[in-house]
């Protein structure tokens, strides 16, 4: 089972490393291009919505697994 649990830390760490790389990636993207401004601020904002969602799911998960253990 420990080898299970490391695999879901290992990836919830690489979910969190891709948010973290594509939102300073589209934020670069964002300070240079005047005519793409809005195609990287939906872009961004999806980055984000994308990890709330992704760590609302991880925190459920947990809280279902402690109340019935």
């Amino acid at each position: 089972m420990s080898i299970l649990q490391e695999l879901a830390q290992a990836i919830i760490v690489l979910i969190r490393l891709g948010c973290i790389c594509r939102f300073i990636y589209c934020m670069v993207r964002l300070s240079g291009a005047d005519e793409e401004a809005s195609k990287y601020k939906k872009r961004t904002r999806n980055v984000i919505l994308f990890y709330v969602i992704a760590e609302s799911i991880w925190q459920l998960k947990e809280l279902m697994l402690y109340y019935y253990q």
